[in-house]
C-alpha cells in the first residue's frame, strides 16, 4: 500500500487547530531543536498531545490505541528490529496473514512507513499511538532476557572449548568482544530499563539465577548454563578492582558505567557460598541527581516541620528506619536543601554513594581504623556547619554526635529502628545520657518505601474479607481504594514506582523533660499525644484512601510496626530475658497463692502500660 506525503503542520492550519503564526514560530523552534514538529508544537504548548492524537487520528482515518492496555504478543512485538523500532518510534501490535498493525508516534512520517514496509514484506496497518507510552512499552517489550540467554549461550561454549579462558580474560580486561562482556552488558541493560535497584547473581547446584529488584520485589531469570557464573564473577572483580585469587572470604568494590545515556555506579559484593560465589550488585543512577525531599512523597505538613528542624544552626535530626527504607535518599535529599555556599558541610558515611560538590565526603575504612567514632572526632576541629553521620552504629557515635548537637553543629544520621517513639528508647538503651538528648534532640523521622499503584490501570477495588477484618479494626469506615489491574507500564505487576511513607516526631518540652529523666514509660506516653504526631500505619493508610498505594501495602508494613507501637520497648537486638519489666508497670495478682503443682491456665493481657498475669485453676 501506497502512502502520500502530508505535512503535519499544513494539516493542522487547514483545520483551525493552530494559527498560521503558530506554525511558523514553531518551525523556528523546529531549526535550533531538531525535534519532531509533534513534539514542538506539544512543549511549546500550541496543541494539547492528546488533542493532537485525536486529530491524527480523524484526519488519516487511523485508530488511537491506548498501549498502556494492549495485550502485547512477545513474538508479534520482535518482528520489528528492536533498532528500527526506536528509530522510527513505531512497536508491532499484531499480525494477520498479509498485514502488521502497527503503532506510530508519528503516522506522518512516510520514511518510516516504507522502510517498515520493506522489512516486514507485508502490508503495514497503522494506528497512533502516544509517543511516551510507546517509549515505555519499548522497554518493557524488549526486555533482554533472549539476548542474556544468547550470550550465556555462546558463553558457555567458549568456556568448554578453552580451559584457559579465565586466565585470558584476567588479561583482557579491555577485550569488549568476549562474550562475558557482551552478558554482562545485557544484564546491567536490562537493569537500568527495568529501574531495578539491585542485581543478584546466584550460582545454583544445575544452574545460574539471575534476580533483579524492582520496586523492592525480586524477579527471577534462570540461566541453565551454571558454568558462566565464574567468568561472570572474574569479571566484574576486574572492573571493580578487587581480587581475583580470592574467592573464600567476602569482598566488596564499586565501579562505575555509562548505559543508555546514564551515569550508574555500581556498588559490588562477593560473598563465598556452596555453589560459588555470590554476587549482588546495587545501581546507583547519577544521572538524574538527588530528588528534592517533595519528590519522596513528603506530606506537605511534615515537610514543613522537617525542614524547620534541619534548618536550625545546633541539634540532631535522625531518620530511622529498616534497611532499604530510603533513609540515606533521604539524607542527600536534605544534605541538597542545606548545601549553600556560606555553610560547611562533612560527611562520614559507609559507603560513599552520591557524590555531592561542595561537600567533603569521608568514607570509612575499619581495615585502618578509621572509623566513624574516630572521623567524627577529626570532623569537629574541622569547623562544620553541618554533619552527616552515616549511621550511628555504637554508644561511642552516638556520645560524640550528641555532644557535638550541643556545642553548635547541626548533626544528621540514621539508626535502625522499627519507628520513632522507639528511636528515643533505642537511644538510652545505648547509654545515651538523658539529660544529652533532652538538650540535643531535636527531631526524628521514621520512614517506609511503599509501592505506588500505577497510574495508568488503577481501578476501584472492593476490599476482601481478610481487609475488611483489618479496617474494621484500625476503626476506618466509607472510604475507596484501588488497586493496579496490570498493563505493559507495569511488567503486569499493577505497581510502578515507590513513594516514602513518614511519622515525624519533633522533640518538645513535654518529651525534653522525659528524655531527661529517662522515664522511657513518660516519654512513650508523652510521644503518643504529641501534637502533629501521626504513626506510620495511619500515614500509609491516607495514602491507599488517596488511591497513591494499595490496601495490601498498608497492611504489609503495618505488620512490621504494629507490635512496636503497641510494645515501644521491645528491640529487636535486645535479650528478652535481660528486659527489665519493671518498665512497663508490671504487676503479677496473687503470686504467693500459685500452686505450682495444680493444674491452671496462664494468661497474660498488656494494655494501658499494665501487664497482668491471670490464673485460673482447673
Amino acid at each position: 500500500m501506497q502512502r502520500k506525503r502530508i505535512r503535519l503542520g499544513d494539516l493542522l492550519v487547514e483545520n483551525e487547530v493552530i494559527t498560521q503564526q503558530q506554525l511558523e514560530d514553531a518551525l523556528e523552534q523546529q531549526k535550533t531543536t531538531g525535534l519532531k514538529l509533534g513534539k514542538v508544537l506539544v512543549e511549546g504548548g500550541y496543541v494539547a498531545e492528546d488533542d493532537l492524537l485525536r486529530f491524527l487520528s480523524a484526519q488519516l482515518k487511523v485508530p488511537l490505541i491506548d498501549l498502556t492496555q494492549y495485550p502485547l504478543n512477545p513474538d508479534v512485538v520482535k518482528l520489528i528490529p528492536e533498532i528500527h523500532a526506536r528509530r522510527f518510534r513505531v512497536l508491532a501490535l499484531s499480525l494477520e496473514e498479509d498485514s502488521v498493525l502497527v503503532g506510530m508516534a508519528d503516522p506522518t512520517n512516510i520514511f518510516a512507513f516504507d522502510e517498515l514496509s520493506r522489512i516486514l514484506k507485508k502490508n503495514l496497518i497503522v494506528a497512533v499511538v502516544r509517543e511516551s507510552d510507546l517509549m515505555q512499552t519499548l522497554d518493557t517489550a524488549y526486555r533482554q532476557t533472549d539476548q542474556i540467554s544468547g550470550f550465556a549461550e555462546e558463553l558457555q561454549d567458549e568456556l568448554i572449548d578453552n580451559d584457559q579462558y579465565l586466565n585470558d580474560l584476567a588479561e583482557e580486561v579491555d577485550h569488549s568482544d568476549a562474550p562475558v562482556v557482551k552478558l554482562l552488558q545485557s544484564l546491567l541493560e536490562d537493569a537500568i530499563r527495568s529501574r531495578a535497584s539491585d542485581i543478584h547473581i546466584e550460582p545454583d547446584e544445575n544452574v545460574l539465577r539471575i534476580r533483579q529488584r524492582v520496586d523492592g520485589v525480586l524477579q527471577e531469570h534462570i540461566i541453565k548454563e551454571k558454568r558462566v557464573a565464574s567468568a561472570l564473577v572474574v569479571k566484574l572483580k576486574l572492573m571493580a578492582g578487587m581480587d581475583i585469587s580470592e574467592k573464600r572470604l567476602p569482598q566488596d568494590g564499586r565501579f562505575s558505567i555509562k548505559i543508555h545515556n546514564r551515569n550508574v555506579d555500581i556498588r559490588i559484593s562477593t560473598m563465598p557460598i556452596y555453589y560459588g560465589e555470590s554476587v549482588v550488585m546495587r545501581l546507583l543512577d547519577q544521572t538524574e541527581g538527588i530528588p528534592d525531599l517533595s519528590a519522596l512523597g513528603m506530606h506537605d505538613d511534615i515537610r514543613d516541620r522537617y525542614e524547620a528542624s534541619v534548618r536550625a544552626p545546633n541539634g540532631m535530626v535522625l531518620v530511622t528506619g529498616p534497611t532499604g527504607s530510603g533513609k540515606t535518599t533521604t539524607l542527600y535529599s536534605t544534605l541538597k536543601l542545606l548545601n549553600k555556599p556560606e555553610v560547611k558541610i562533612i560527611t562520614v558515611e559507609d559507603p560513599v554513594e552520591y557524590r555531592l560538590p561542595r561537600i567533603n565526603q569521608v568514607q570509612v575504612n575499619t581495615e585502618i581504623e578509621l572509623t566513624f567514632a574516630r572521623v567524627l572526632r577529626t570532623i569537629l576541629r574541622q569547623d562544620p556547619d553541618i554533619v552527616l553521620v552515616g549511621e550511628m552504629r555504637d554508644a561511642e557515635t552516638v556520645q560524640i554526635g550528641l555532644r557535638a548537637a550541643m556545642t553548635g553543629h547541626m548533626v544528621l544520621s540514621t539508626l535502625h529502628t522499627n519507628d520513632a517513639i522507639s528511636t528515643a528508647t533505642r537511644l538510652l538503651d545505648m547509654g545515651a545520657p538523658g539529660y544529652l538528648l533532652a538538650t540535643s534532640l531535636r527531631a526524628i523521622i521514621a520512614q517506609r518505601l511503599i509501592r505506588r499503584i500505577c497510574d495508568g490501570c488503577s481501578v476501584e477495588h472492593e476490599p476482601d474479607t481478610t481487609e475488611k477484618s483489618w479496617l474494621l479494626k484500625s476503626g476506618q469506615h466509607g472510604h475507596q481504594y484501588f488497586v493496579g489491574a496490570g498493563c505493559q507500564k507495569c511488567h503486569q505487576t499493577g505497581y510502578s514506582g515507590r513513594i516514602a511513607v513518614q511519622e515525624l516526631l519533633t522533640i518538645d518540652e513535654d518529651l525534653s523533660l522525659a528524655l531527661a529523666s529517662g522515664d522511657t514509660a513518660e516519654f512513650i506516653q508523652a510521644a503518643k499525644h504529641s501534637q502533629n504526631y501521626k504513626p506510620l500505619g495511619l500515614v500509609a493508610l491516607e495514602l491507599a484512601q488517596q488511591g497513591t498505594t494499595t490496601l495490601e501495602e498498608v497492611m504489609r508494613i503495618s505488620a512490621e510496626i504494629d507490635l512496636d507501637i503497641e510494645h515501644p520497648q521491645k528491640q529487636d537486638d535486645v535479650d528478652s530475658d535481660d528486659r527489665d519489666l519493671s518498665d512497663h508497670h508490671a504487676v503479677v495478682e496473687s503470686p504467693s497463692d500459685i500452686d505450682e503443682e495444680s493444674p491452671m491456665e496462664r494468661t497474660f493481657e498488656f494494655s494501658d502500660n499494665k501487664l497482668t498475669l491471670s490464673i485460673l485453676e482447673d
